[in-house]
């Protein structure tokens, strides 16, 4: 029988190791590209970077499919109120699409699977998103989740490499496919602008990471001929406030699946072969199996993304304080450090992950005792790789609430950055307001003479804000609330999730590496 069929994409947003498009052409006579705008998942809480990565995905996809004689359609709309009328219109036989964990992408496509099966419509869907499936490693682990890292490595490796990527699909596989568009199709289903969103494109800066499979493919080209770097990459020894980046960026590509995982971590193999080279956690091959290990938690761990009835997660009495989280977010700390990594994730949509590390520790356990859950709401609306199960996992390692526990070890929001940029390069990038501070009081403004204050141009309580905390003494305060936390946590537990795992506590994780950098104060 031959299908007419759609494909609908969401997060997969390339035509390489697509093996859910490449089903949708077995015995297809009629292929619809589809992807939903859906008021649900692309509410006004995305920033516009992501919004402008987004739609420069889509355009590529769309530019991509063209070739092969197709094109795509952008709906707006709840995918299962939009489907039935895409059904009945198309007379569709077969729906496709790519895995997806998140608990809201599970139920969106239970709904829809539902309403295709009803109609008679065959769905296909497959893998592709990770580099395993995500089920088979918690059936692997007795039905739970691996809590630690290590775990996690002990049971990949019995299950063999990741799956080799397919190729995509050529002009031959497409020659008997037709996809029917009129000129009036053009419009109703054209890619979206930012503008239709109501978003002021004139206040964007510089597009530095475009979105799009090409775009992903051409930096992962350029990375992969930097064989002694890919060798070398340690990622705890890369620096958060370097001018440019100091690790791939591939991450966002990865985040919306313009770059599939399993291409990035085959090409790497290819690099690694008969070389010297890092290995995992700190590699680049590490830091797909943390991707990895942080899909899994999401998938086996209820709440994820939640403190409350969250099993792993320590139950902590976070401060409700509004003004210090909108001086958090809107880089008015008063910590240039913190402020200037603030102001690049506006700009930007990207920061290097000690970076995300300094923020996040400020934010919650370190200075300003705020949940973690306001912090994951932040960089979900402005990180371009804002990704679920990746965010929500790192929170909670970054506020010692799960996976890490040696809530002890503070970032100094003035110290931890002099250590890779002495003289406040990065400061004076993202805060001008702050160029003119000679290098020793870059960090400290606050404690520049009035006259220096005076010559740079810049009145500390006036042109830019007095510390909200001192750092030192809340910082002694906080680690004494965690300690009470799981003090709090062994009552009611006499045992932690690894221990019930029957792992021994590694006794350096790479957590502690990175944070063994940080000076404690």
């Amino acid at each position: 029988m031959a299908h007419v069929c759609i494909h609908w994409f969401r997060k997969g947003l390339r035509l390489h190791d697509n093996p859910a498009l490449i089903a949708a052409l077995k015995d297809c006579k009629e292929l619809y590209p589809v992807f939903i705008m859906d008021p649900n998942l692309h509410s006004t809480e995305v920033g516009i970077n992501r919004w402008r990565f987004l739609i420069g995905a889509l355009k590529d996809l769309d530019s991509s499919l063209r070739k092969l004689n197709s094109r795509l359609f952008v709906l707006r709309g709840k995918p299962e109120e939009v489907f039935p009328k895409l059904f009945s219109k198309w007379k569709v036989t077969k729906l496709t699409y790519e895995y997806d964990t998140e608990p809201y992408s599970l139920s969106r496509d239970e709904k829809v699977t539902s309403l295709a099966k009803e109609t008679g419509i065959d769905v296909i869907y497959k893998i592709s998103h990770t580099l395993f499936n995500i089920e088979r490693i918690i059936e692997e682990n007795d039905g739970k989740p691996p809590l630690t890292y290590k775990r996690l490595q002990a049971i990949v490796a019995k299950l063999g490499p990741p799956k080799k990527p397919i190729p995509a699909p050529t002009l031959d596989d497409m020659k008997d496919v037709k996809t029917p568009c009129s000129e009036k199709d053009e419009k109703k289903y054209g890619i979206p602008t930012l503008e239709e969103f109501g978003l002021d494109s004139t206040s964007l800066g510089e597009e530095l990471f475009p979105g799009g499979e090409q775009e992903a493919l051409r930096r992962l080209d350029e990375h992969m001929k930097k064989t002694g770097w890919v060798c070398s990459f340690e990622k705890p020894q890369t620096s958060p406030n370097s001018l440019s980046p100091s690790t791939t960026v591939l991450s966002p590509y990865v985040t919306f699946g313009c770059l599939s995982a399993r291409t990035f971590w085959w090409r790497l193999t290819e690099v690694y072969r008969g070389k010297k080279h890092s290995d995992p956690p700190v590699s680049l091959h590490g830091q797909l199996l943390w991707r990895e290990f942080f899909y899994t938690c999401s998938l086996g761990i209820p709440n994820f993304n939640k403190m409350k009835g969250n099993t792993v997660c320590t139950q902590v009495d976070w401060d409700t304080n509004q003004d210090y989280l909108a001086a958090w977010r809107e880089a008015r700390t008063g910590f240039p450090f913190i402020d200037a990594i603030m102001t690049q994730l506006r700009q930007e949509g990207w920061i290097h992950h000690l970076a995300r590390h300094a923020v996040a520790c400020f934010l919650t356990r370190g200075d300003l005792w705020i949940s973690w859950e306001e912090g994951q709401k932040v960089f979900e609306e402005l990180l371009l790789d804002g990704d679920w199960a990746l965010n929500a996992g790192n929170w909670q390692w970054l506020s010692a609430s799960a996976f890490f526990h040696q809530f002890f070890r503070v970032y100094s929001p003035i110290a931890f950055g002099k250590k890779t940029d002495k003289n406040g390069d990065y400061i004076k990038k993202y805060l001008p307001l702050l160029e003119k501070f000679p290098p020793q009081y870059i960090y400290e403004p606050w404690k520049a003479p009035r006259s220096v204050q005076q010559a740079a141009g810049c009145i500390v309580g006036k042109d830019y804000p007095h510390p909200i905390v001192q750092h030192e003494q809340v910082s002694k305060k906080n680690i004494q609330r965690m300690k009470e936390a799981y003090a709090r946590r062994s009552t009611a537990s006499s045992e932690s999730p690894i221990k019930k795992q029957g792992e021994k506590r590694k006794s350096l994780s790479v957590v502690d590496m990175l944070q063994k950098k940080a000076r404690k104060e």
